[in-house]
């Protein structure tokens, strides 16, 4: 069974929203939540995501509202956190990894640090058993790719450009996946531009996919009422969970 992982911009509108979205989602298949931390330059995000940053922050969003949530969902599901490093340093990484570990977080998905820095932090989340969740780029050489799967924890985050061309051809994705099961027996998730219409074709060959854009839209739509909303998002999720195992 392929699994699902949905991302959410946690406390938009509100912390309680969140709450009640996730177990909706986890209601209609999803498998696990990314909790997306709001951050004022969210460098790795498009611009659906971004707005969904801005609207929390504005609203008072506060790193103890994903503590909130998580105490209320990670029981429920598999619950990851995902941030820019500025939020978790400022914070302290050693204190945010001592909180998800109380609170059931299993692992921690960091876009702006790249693996040659991830490298000090690792022992500190290994030895809370948490996962720092590692990326695979369509531009990664095999020798790279060797290197950054050997020690990877949970499941591995391969990036698909949307659009690929040139250099970067679907074959080419398929060429790196083949590459990273050669290295590892971690689960291989595929997200960036994962919707309803791409879902079954991305997944084809991976064990998993991260939707977030598609959900996203969804919560900024501001024609809808909230449980509207809750409604929508969670049957995109039962649909995307149904095609990608189709």
């Amino acid at each position: 069974m392929k699994r699902l992982v949905g991302y959410i911009t946690s406390g938009y509108p509100d912390k309680n929203f969140t709450i009640d979205l996730i177990l909706a989602m986890k209601e209609k298949g999803l498998d696990s939540v990314e909790l997306g931390i709001p951050f004022s330059d969210p460098v790795a995000d498009g611009p659906v995501i971004e707005e969904a940053n801005m609207r929390a922050l504005q609203k008072g969003f506060k790193f103890a509202d994903v503590l909130d949530i998580t105490r209320a969902v990670a029981n429920e599901v598999d619950t990851l956190w995902m941030g820019y490093f500025n939020p978790f340093y400022h914070r302290g990484v050693q204190r945010s990894i001592d909180e998800a570990k109380e609170l059931g977080t299993s692992g921690f998905i960091i876009p702006d640090l790249p693996y040659e820095e991830a490298i000090a932090y690792k022992p500190l989340f290994d030895e809370k058993g948490i996962a720092l969740i590692d990326f695979v780029a369509p531009t990664d050489t095999k020798e790279r790719i060797e290197i950054i799967c050997k020690d990877a924890r949970k499941f591995i985050y391969l990036v698909a450009y949307a659009g690929i061309t040139g250099a970067q051809k679907s074959e080419d994705l398929s060429q790196i996946i083949a590459w990273i099961r050669e290295t590892t027996e971690t689960p291989v998730y595929i997200g960036f531009g994962v919707n309803e219409k791409t879902a079954k074709e991305k997944a084809k060959d991976v064990d998993g996919v991260i939707v977030g854009s598609a959900f996203v839209k969804i919560l900024l739509d501001e024609a809808l009422t909230n449980s509207q909303k809750i409604a929508k998002i969670a049957e995109l999720s039962g649909k995307i969970k149904e095609l990608i195992n189709s």
